[in-house]
């Protein structure tokens, strides 16, 4: 019995101690939880804070950037307008220029009107004076009707022929003035907005080395690199006994260029044999090409002339390799355009038509080499080829004269354009033998006219002065005979520019003192 109650009493206090325990135990994971919970608040509130700031990092980021862009924008739109109240400003300034010229043609007609009017009465006068001296020369002479008709028709002859040679002279240099005061107008406008540098290229390109041994590596065994290249590149390598300097020659500019890039990459690469110069050539060629490509549309960009097919753009990247007495191609297809743009702007035709045909006039000369025929048929049927009007075929093959005749105002306009690029001084390279030729042509034209005693070709072929017999070439004749040989020199000469006809009389009296 009392063993009994012992173990109840160690069971009941098993119990309570086992009941405290749980109590500690519970209570410790309650802090444990409480602690937890209060660092993982704090984290929380971190990461929160964090994102807060990321966020507002980006947004104040976001907002310069747009207002950079709002900025942008206004710029843009501001220069915008600027360019639009400029060209109204030049509508207007040629709204009034085109009043004021309205104006001088009708101050002009009417004097012509008035000169009219005035050449009738003195033709009038002429039949009564011509009526007067024939009842004066039926009183005193003893001539039959016929004799004396006959003897007066004669002398009317004369006298006509005199007055029409005046009249004529008159009104041929008032015409002239006219005409050369506008063409002169129209043209000094045009040259002076296109400001175009001239350059000259050659059929060699020089490539720089450090030192002469490196031209033994290029030449190679028994010459098989030398070989190898030019096989390659289609181009002539001259390792000769210039110093530090190796020449790189061809016709073909593009393949020149190609070359001498590639022999420029080979030598500061150091690896010199068939295999590498193979792979090099061909890297040098496909940059060529895009090169080509951003020449051209380059070219279209400067020149105005916007969605230009993309093979007549590598055309006009070609160009820049061109040259045509020793003037850069693209240098002079984009003066043409810049040129005949300017002078149809004056003129009030197509700007854009005249642009596009002259930017297209010459690109047959990327590929003479390769086509048969001559530049401007082959321009003409790319031209044709690539869709355009047959009015742009005829601009283009007509700028030349005698291969098609001009069917609109605009290809005369590029024929003009074309011919001031190239007869400016300076513009292209002309042979002294070709130059001789042309002087001796020029004198020899003069000379075959009755009355010419003497001809001189002088400011290098832009003048001929023309001595005439006085006895036989008198003033009003010698005015029809200037104009007669420059239409000769016209038919016969080919040459660029103009040619001025200038005939000199001249009567020298003398006598002797005894």
């Amino acid at each position: 019995m009392g063993i009994f109650i012992i173990a109840l009493i160690f069971l009941v206090l098993g119990y309570l101690l086992r009941l405290v325990y749980a109590k500690v135990n519970a209570k410790s994971a309650e802090q444990i939880s409480e602690r937890i919970i209060k660092e993982a608040k704090m984290i929380a509130e971190t990461k929160t804070k964090e994102a807060l700031l990321e966020a507002k990092v980006i947004v104040d980021k976001e907002r310069k950037g747009f207002e950079q862009e709002i900025k942008e924008r206004k710029q843009s739109v501001q220069s915008m307008e600027n360019r639009l109240n400029q060209r109204e400003e030049n509508l207007y300034r040629k709204i009034d220029a085109f009043d004021s010229k309205e104006k001088d043609l009708v101050k002009r007609e009417k004097d012509i009107f008035s000169k009219e009017q005035s050449l009738s009465s003195k033709f009038a006068e002429i039949e009564k004076i011509k009526e007067e001296e024939k009842v004066v020369l039926e009183k005193i002479s003893s001539l039959t009707k016929e004799e004396a008709k006959k003897m007066l028709m004669s002398k009317m002859e004369q006298e006509a022929k005199q007055d029409v040679a005046i009249l004529a002279q008159r009104l041929e240099q008032e015409t002239r003035e006219n005409a050369d005061k506008k063409s002169k107008e129209i043209l000094s406008v045009a040259i002076q907005r296109v400001a175009a540098d001239h350059a000259a290229d050659i059929t060699t390109s020089t490539v720089q080395i450090s030192n002469d041994e490196i031209k033994g590596r290029i030449i190679g065994r028994e010459g098989r690199n030398i070989r190898a290249f030019e096989q390659i590149t289609g181009v002539d390598l001259i390792v000769d006994d210039t110093p530090e300097a190796i020449t790189v020659s061809a016709f073909d500019g593009v393949r020149r260029q190609i070359a001498k890039i590639a022999l420029e990459r080979l030598i500061a690469d150091g690896r010199i044999h068939p295999a590498r110069i193979e792979e090099v050539v061909q890297k040098v060629r496909k940059e060529m090409d895009q090169h080509l490509k951003e020449v051209g549309e380059q070219s279209a960009i400067d020149a105005g002339v916007p969605s230009l097919n993309i093979e007549i753009i590598k055309l006009l990247g070609k160009l820049k390799y061109r040259t045509s007495y020793g003037q850069n191609q693209l240098q002079h297809t984009l003066e043409v355009t810049w040129l005949a743009g300017a002078i149809a702007g004056e003129l009030g035709l197509d700007v854009m038509f005249c642009k596009k045909a002259a930017l297209m006039h010459d690109v047959g000369k990327a590929v003479d080499h390769e086509v048969e025929g001559t530049h401007h048929q082959i321009s003409a049927d790319i031209a044709k080829k690539y869709g355009e009007s047959s009015k742009m075929v005829n601009a283009i093959l007509s700028h030349h004269e005698g291969i098609e005749a001009p069917a609109s105002p605009e290809a005369f306009v590029i024929a003009a354009a074309d011919a001031i690029s190239a007869a400016r001084p300076g513009a292209r390279r002309e042979s002294v033998e070709h130059y001789l030729k042309r002087l001796e042509k020029l004198e020899k034209v003069a000379k075959e006219f009755h009355g010419v005693s003497m001809a001189y070709a002088i400011q290098a072929g832009r003048e001929v002065r023309i001595l005439v017999e006085p006895e036989n070439v008198n003033d009003a004749q010698a005015q029809v005979l200037a104009h007669d040989i420059a239409k000769k020199v016209e038919q016969e000469l080919e040459y660029p520019g103009q040619i001025k006809i200038t005939v000199i009389r001249e009567i020298r009296a003398q006598d002797v003192a005894k």
